[in-house]
C-alpha cells in the first residue's frame, strides 16, 4: 500500500527509521515530533526521495496539534497509514508502581493511550475513504509484570486492548488496526530507561525493517486485529 502516511515521534529512533523507510516506499509523509530541530533534520534527509514531506513539531497530547496533522494529511491526499509511535516512558528513574506519581502516570497515559485513540477518532473520515491502516506501537512490557515498568507497561497494555477493540469495531468501515512490539532497540528512550547501563548490545531500529517491508505489503483487512513482534522469528502470532 502507498499513499499518505502520518508518523508520530518521527524525530529519532524507530520513528525516524519508519519515516525514512516509508518515504523510500513512495509514501507522502506528515511527520511529527516534540523536538523541532530533530524533526526538520529528518525532513531534510528525505528531500532526495521525491515524496512530499510535511514536518509539524508539537505535542501529540495537544488537540490543536492533532488537528493540524490531519489537516495536512487531508491536504496532500488523505491519510492511508497512521503510525502511533510517539511514546512517553514516564518517571525517570522508573519507580515501583506502588510509589509512582499518579499525576505523572496520567501524563504517560495521555501520550501512550489517549492521544493515539484521539488521533484515530479524528482521522476516521480519511481512513474510511482510503480503507487505511493504523499501526499502534506497543512493547513487551505490556505482556509482563516487569519491576519498575508498571507505568509504561500498563499504558501499552491498554493500547493493545484498544487496538483489538478498534479493529473489531471499525472492520465494517474497512479501517484496519494492528499493534506492533518492535522489541529492545538501541534508542535514546531505551537508554533513558537504563541510564547506568551499556545498551550497545541492543540492535539499532533498522533491525525491524524486514518486518515493516512485510507489513506494508499485506492487505490491511487481512491483518487487522493482530499483534506483532517485529523482531520475532514468527511475525504472525495470535492477537
Amino acid at each position: 500500500m502507498k499513499g499518505v502516511a502520518l508518523v508520530t515521534g518521527a524525530g529519532r529512533g524507530l520513528g525516524r527509521i519508519l519515516a525514512t523507510f516509508l518515504a523510500g516506499q513512495g509514501h507522502d509523509l506528515v511527520i511529527a515530533s516534540r523536538t523541532p530541530t530533530e524533526l526538520h533534520d529528518v525532513a531534510r534527509s528525505l528531500e532526495s526521495t521525491g515524496v512530499k514531506v510535511v514536518a509539524i513539531p508539537g505535542d501529540i497530547t495537544d488537540p490543536l496539534h492533532r488537528t493540524r496533522l490531519l489537516q495536512q494529511t487531508g491536504a496532500i491526499g488523505g491519510l492511508s497509514l497512521l503510525v502511533n509511535n510517539a511514546s512517553d516512558l514516564g518517571e525517570i528513574p522508573r519507580p515501583e508502581l506502588a510509589l509512582a506519581s499518579l499525576q505523572r502516570f496520567r501524563m504517560t497515559l495521555e501520550t501512550n493511550l489517549i492521544a493515539p485513540i484521539a488521533l484515530i477518532q479524528e482521522a476516521l473520515p480519511q481512513l474510511e475513504q482510503t480503507r487505511g491502516l493504523v499501526v499502534n506501537i506497543s512493547s513487551d512490557a505490556s505482556q509482563r509484570g516487569y519491576e519498575h515498568w508498571g507505568i509504561y507497561g500498563s499504558s501499552k497494555a491498554a493500547l493493545d486492548l484498544a487496538s483489538k477493540t478498534l479493529a473489531a469495531e471499525l472492520k465494517p468501515r474497512h479501517i484496519s488496526i494492528v499493534s506492533v512490539d518492535p522489541g529492545d532497540m538501541r534508542t535514546r528512550m531505551h537508554q533513558d530507561a537504563f541510564p547506568d547501563e551499556d545498551i550497545s548490545d541492543r540492535p539499532l531500529p533498522e533491525v525491524t525493517l524486514p518486518f515493516w517491508a512485510w507489513l506494508v505489503s499485506q492487505h490491511p483487512e487481512r491483518i487487522t486485529g493482530m499483534r506483532y513482534q517485529a523482531q520475532g522469528t514468527l511475525w504472525e502470532i495470535p492477537a
